[in-house]
């Protein structure tokens, strides 16, 4: 019974108690018959009478009796089985409807706990109906999910507002450097200093661009355009001419062209970063089983399969690289929200002798997911 569905446990469960109670009220109809029966034919008289003027033997009808009540008691016992099986047959098919009927409130709680979990928050049960422990337990549910919407929306709306206010002061920065670094005469050492804070500037608006994709991506996909992945894979290659191969079969899939190419681009220049010197990197797409697929290798360091997991929290690096690597700890981490805000989601497993091969599947154009 370990696979049977709660519905089939019911309905089982439904028959069984009425096939029971069946069986025992006609046991017990069994018992009393047979007892009044018995009661009934030890009362019985015997009866005589005289043929021709002779006193002919006694005639008792105890055989007859005997016969009669047998034959009582087993149509009794036949038809009375025939009816519970047919009643129980009724009753099963009763319960099964009944069970599917008692159930749905708890389908339509599955259904909406399945959609958040694959898009977003917003999404709420609002089971309508007499207030009973289903009831009870769906505005629960809602209320848990407003408070989870309120709670990740405060905290978009803070990195998205501190990432925006950062923005200035860094460009501010950024300028003075760079008025500082073209006047004549500065000496050398402060134009080693201006270049390496140009640097650390550079990285802090890298970082803050990454955390405002990173806010958007996790919201609500608003944009979806049809779109091909080979074409956008095609286009993020073409800008690193040689250094990436591509074999690109049609991939169609729909959503914002703009988050969906900050994913290839991701992918990509995660892919060349870490390289070895004389190492390759190839980006693949593809449709399978009704998904489409881009796919990109790498040759690289040794990726141990434990450490895979961590890559896609965000400010986890490999080894945990120091910060002059030029990485912000974002990539994997915005590709693995936008492809999970397009109702896809993202895998990476080590290569043999090193690299990363990371596969983002997104639905197909046209899918359920995708309309």
């Amino acid at each position: 019974m370990s696979g049977w569905t709660l519905r089939t446990r019911l309905t089982v469960l439904y028959g069984g108690l009425f096939l029971l109670a069946g069986a025992t009220l006609l046991a017990l109809t069994y018992v009393l018959v047979q007892h009044s029966l018995t009661g009934r034919s030890e009362s019985s008289t015997t009866i005589g009478g005289s043929v021709g003027g002779a006193d002919p033997p006694s005639l008792t009808y105890s055989s007859l009796g005997d016969q009669v009540r047998a034959d009582a008691l087993h149509t009794l016992l036949t038809q009375g089985t025939l009816a519970l099986v047919a009643v129980g047959a009724v009753a099963i098919g009763l319960g099964w409807l009944i069970a599917e009927r008692v159930l749905r409130p708890l389908h339509q709680i599955t259904e909406t706990a399945r959609r958040v979990a694959g898009s977003s928050l917003h999404e709420r049960i609002a089971l309508t109906g007499p207030r009973g422990e289903i009831k009870k337990l769906a505005d629960t549910f809602d209320s848990m999910l407003e408070r989870l919407d309120r709670s990740f929306d405060s905290q978009r709306r803070f990195v998205a507002n501190a990432s925006h206010e950062l923005r200035t002061p860094l460009a501010i920065n950024r300028t003075l450097l760079e008025v500082a670094l073209r006047r004549p005469g500065a000496p050398p050492q402060v134009r080693d200093l201006g270049e390496n804070l140009l640097a650390v500037n550079a990285r802090h608006e890298r970082l803050i661009d990454g955390l405002l994709t990173l806010a958007r991506s996790e919201q609500a996909v608003t944009v979806r355009e049809p779109i091909d992945l080979a074409d956008i894979a095609r286009h993020v290659a073409d800008q690193k001419g040689t250094q990436v191969t591509t074999d690109l079969a049609p991939a169609p899939t729909a959503g914002d062209p703009i988050l969906l190419e900050r994913v290839a681009q991701n992918l990509v220049k995660n892919a060349l970063d870490y390289n070895t010197a004389d190492g390759w990197v190839s980006v693949t797409t593809a449709t399978r089983d009704g998904r489409a697929e881009l796919i990109v290798r790498n040759t690289g360091p040794l990726v141990p399969a434990y450490e895979i997991p961590g890559l896609f929290e965000p400010f986890r690096r490999l080894h945990d690289r120091v910060a002059s690597d030029g990485g912000t700890g974002l990539g994997l981490s915005i590709v693995r929200s936008v492809a999970r805000a397009h109702g896809g989601d993202v895998a990476a497993r080590p290569r043999p002798g090193g690299g990363l091969e990371v596969t983002v599947t997104l639905p197909r154009a046209g899918s359920p997911q995708t309309s």
